[in-house]
């Protein structure tokens, strides 16, 4: 056990774990610093926060521009869908009464393809 003792030389490596312990906890200390500057350079919840705001913004925007315009839109697409109504009714009515000259009612099958595309 004394040759052991001897070849291990226990006073020095007391001197060296102590050291380690030192240098392990400056490490730690170093590390924890290190995070929690990354964690106040990296703090998205205060960007995510404003994001989200300005998106609400833009968004409220948006929708009380299309709210404002949706009457006419309404009204629009009413004349539009009256108007082709009243196209596919002319041209059905001429096909029924019996365009006899085919190259017309070829003309009015292309026009009624047209107006339904």
């Amino acid at each position: 056990m004394k040759l052991v003792n001897n070849l291990m030389k226990a006073p020095q490596m007391a001197a060296t774990m102590q050291e380690f312990s030192k240098e392990m906890i400056k490490a730690g200390v170093i590390e924890e610093m290190v995070n929690d500057a990354l964690d106040s350079a990296l703090d998205s919840e205060d960007i995510e926060e404003e994001t989200e705001e300005e998106v609400d913004k833009v968004l409220s925007e948006i929708a009380g521009e299309t709210a404002a315009e949706l009457p006419e839109a309404v009204r629009k697409e009413r004349v539009r869908v009256s108007a082709h109504k009243e196209s596919t009714s002319r041209e059905e009515e001429a096909i029924v009464e019996g365009a006899d000259d085919e190259e017309e009612l070829e003309e009015m099958r292309a026009r009624l393809a047209r107006v339904r595309s």
